[in-house]
């Protein structure tokens, strides 16, 4: 701001712009903006895990699933416009019946071998790792979930492959 001196008189016009009005409606806004931002942008709040991957441990109980795209068109690869899937049980290939199944004949063994569910427990229940296509529609995986879910099983993982350089076997 600009302070006057000189020989003018205190009747003389004015010639700066009077900034005050401005400044009071620029913090008026800003104190609303700092009001409303916290109110409009809502989350939940998470503590995400800061792994890159966590290696699996393989169990010999454990199920592994594969899971794609039927291959409609006849080429030898999975089509990614498809709606029909493809699971596979180890390398068998299994429709949703017959996972079911197996889900649950796997399950009553496991109880016969280790004398019923009181002894059931962590580290001897079996779980179900998934591999899932990228182009693998979610209706395949989240029905394969489903059923093995219904089946009994309770831990369901995904298996993935890390991005090269990734792993914490390169930082050993």
């Amino acid at each position: 701001m600009a302070m006057s001196v000189g020989d003018k008189g205190e009747d003389a016009p004015m010639s700066e712009i009077n900034t005050t009005p401005l400044v009071d409606i620029m913090l008026v806004l800003l104190i609303i903006f700092l009001i409303t931002v916290p109110v409009v942008v809502q989350t939940v709040n998470l503590k995400l895990p800061s792994v890159v991957f966590e290696p699996t441990t393989t169990k010999p109980e454990n199920v592994l699933l594969s899971i794609r795209s039927a291959d409609t068109d006849g080429d030898g690869e999975p089509n990614p416009e498809s709606t029909a899937c493809e699971v596979y049980w180890g390398q068998t290939p299994v429709d949703s019946r017959q996972l079911l199944e197996r889900g649950q004949a796997k399950l009553e063994q496991l109880l016969e071998d280790i004398g019923g569910p009181q002894n059931i427990t962590e580290d001897n229940f079996p779980e179900v790792h998934i591999r899932g296509d990228v182009n693998t529609p979610y209706q395949c995986i989240g029905g394969v979930i489903y059923t093995m879910q219904y089946a009994g099983f309770q831990k369901i993982g995904f298996i993935s492959e890390p991005a090269p350089g990734s792993g914490t076997l390169g930082r050993l």
